[in-house]
């Protein structure tokens, strides 16, 4: 038995936000903008008789899986919480993520070096490093990745400060090598 959820969605955007924010982890207006981004990719649109659900439905599926972890994030569960079937939540999954990897120019913008923030940034990182680094880090915001049950091996050492099991993660890249690419 399944009983969808989604139909909260839109009282949450319009009356709580912050309701909205919880269940898919961006604000609503995050959510339009990317919508309205990724709804005419081909992988959304059907030639069989078999038409595919909304797009949001999609979309509003594949944040709440990607957003949450543990229990909540089985299939079985998202499925439950869309009122879709658990095959419906893998193939929006998939497909939401090829469109989303298709938009990577569009959603990823790479401030010119030449900024006074990003020498900065560059200055910052080089510091907490070393030389080596300093055109290569394009985050080290902090970011983590709840996990969900403690690792096995030095377990304890992935316990952090908000009292749960994650990874701290940056992405490393030639920065200065991409400079023509994004802004030329």
């Amino acid at each position: 038995m399944q009983s969808s959820q989604l139909s909260l969605l839109d009282h949450f955007a319009d009356h709580c936000p912050h309701l909205f924010l919880r269940c898919l982890c961006v604000w609503p207006e995050n959510f339009d903008c990317i919508l309205d981004q990724i709804s005419s990719h081909l992988i959304f649109h059907s030639s069989s008789a078999n038409h595919q659900l909304l797009v949001a439905i999609q979309f509003a599926t594949f944040l709440f899986h990607a957003g949450h972890y543990g229990n909540v994030a089985l299939p079985e569960d998202v499925a439950q919480w869309a009122g879709v079937s658990v095959g419906s939540v893998i193939n929006f999954t998939n497909w939401v993520m090829v469109t989303i990897l298709d938009e990577h120019d569009t959603f990823v913008n790479i401030p010119p070096h030449t900024l006074e923030d990003m020498e900065r940034a560059c200055t910052f990182t080089e510091s907490w490093t070393c030389l080596a680094w300093r055109n290569r880090v394009f985050a080290a915001d902090g970011s983590s990745i709840p996990l969900f049950e403690k690792p096995h091996i030095f377990g304890e050492s992935f316990y952090d400060r908000k009292s749960r099991y994650s990874l701290n993660y940056q992405v490393y890249t030639p920065m200065h090598a991409k400079w023509n690419t994004y802004h030329s």
